[in-house]
């Protein structure tokens, strides 16, 4: 008579153990994106993050923003080139750049990370490119939640979202009501692609040209992977130095849609933006893209960023502080444009012109 062994939770596919060592090797790294109103507080591995809303006594009139994010199929050139302590910065990014185009300063964020198996050394790197992500960005990352999902996902597959919180002081909110005819649009220079578009990229230079992700390009001096995972510029802190060093009317976060659509988003519906392409020439990838998958210009302009990840939207008499500030943070940025009446055939952004070469 055979013996029949019974179900448990590691023969359907799921490591507890894995997934407590992991717990473990992550908790370095969320160590050292502790702000003041965390410290002390319950500690990685409880069941809810704390913040000490004390904090927010100095506002007058407090208003908390809110965000959350993916990177996109980002996630699938990580996993194909083994490199996952890069990809929390995207994330990171995604969230609280979010937050701060209302003039929000991020406070705190959380993670979900799931996986088809639990590689604790794997979900540990993934959280260390988060915190150090979350560093960048000037807030804490208070807890998280990894997840296996063993027969829905492969034993490499995964993938990560993030929710963030911020606070904002209701008489500093910046949106559409703040932007005046005359105002300047600057442009903040993206690190490259960032964290959308990418189901173009990887069919153009997939499906389309058959590349390797070890492929060397030289239009990009390193290989075609080390490229397209290039991490997300993540600019909050910069965002909030310009509103305390001069006048901000608006920001502009540019993500999926593109540079005109996300714009559109913060000008109010009297007035219209023109951003000049002359102004910058986007980089390599960029046109890399659309060369090898024929794609037309509007097309790439709607789908990626073009190489301006953050707008900011000034004064005219602020441009030169908000120039300087930028500068001496170390972030690329000009004046690429303005902000006019609307026409009777114009919407809420336009690129005029051709870029530079």
């Amino acid at each position: 008579m055979s013996e029949t062994t019974g179900a448990s939770y590691a023969a359907a596919g799921v490591d507890i153990e894995a997934g407590d060592r992991a717990v473990e090797l992550m908790k370095e790294w969320v160590k050292k994106t502790q702000r003041p109103e965390v410290a002390g507080l319950g500690g990685l591995g409880g069941f809810a993050g704390l913040f000490d809303a004390s904090a927010l006594k100095r506002y007058e009139r407090p208003l908390l923003a809110s965000a959350t994010d993916g990177v996109g199929t980002k996630v699938d050139l990580a996993r194909r080139m083994g490199v996952y302590d890069t990809i929390g910065h995207d994330l990171v990014g995604m969230v609280v750049d979010d937050l701060v185009v209302c003039g929000a300063e991020p406070l705190f964020m959380t993670d979900y990370i799931c996986v088809g198996k639990v590689h604790p050394e794997r979900v540990a790197a993934i959280v260390k490119g988060i915190a150090e992500g979350c560093v960048l960005a000037g807030c804490a990352l208070v807890g998280g939640e990894t997840a296996e999902h063993p027969g829905l996902l492969g034993p490499d597959d995964f993938d990560v979202a993030g929710a963030g919180t911020g606070v904002v002081e209701a008489d500093r909110l910046l949106g559409p009501d703040r932007i005046r005819k005359g105002d300047v649009v600057i442009a903040m220079a993206s690190s490259g692609l960032h964290s959308n578009g990418y189901s173009l990229v990887r069919h153009v230079v997939f499906d389309r040209a058959g590349w390797s992700l070890d492929r060397q390009v030289e239009e990009f001096g390193r290989t075609l992977g080390e490229e397209l995972l290039e991490p997300t510029r993540i600019y909050s802190l910069d965002c909030l130095a310009l509103t305390r060093t001069t006048e901000v009317h608006g920001f502009s976060h540019v993500t999926g849609g593109g540079l005109a659509s996300n714009l559109a988003r913060v000008v109010p519906d009297a007035l219209h933006a023109t951003v000049d392409r002359s102004t910058w020439t986007p980089g390599a990838v960029f046109e890399l893209v659309g060369r090898t998958g024929q794609v037309e210009q509007l097309e790439l302009e709607k789908t990626l960023n073009m190489g301006v990840g953050m707008i900011a939207i000034v004064p005219a008499d602020s441009v030169d502080a908000a120039l300087t500030t930028l500068a001496d943070r170390g972030v690329e940025a000009w004046v690429a444009g303005e902000i006019t009446e609307r026409g009777d055939h114009t919407t809420g952004a336009a690129l005029t012109g051709s870029y530079a070469r």
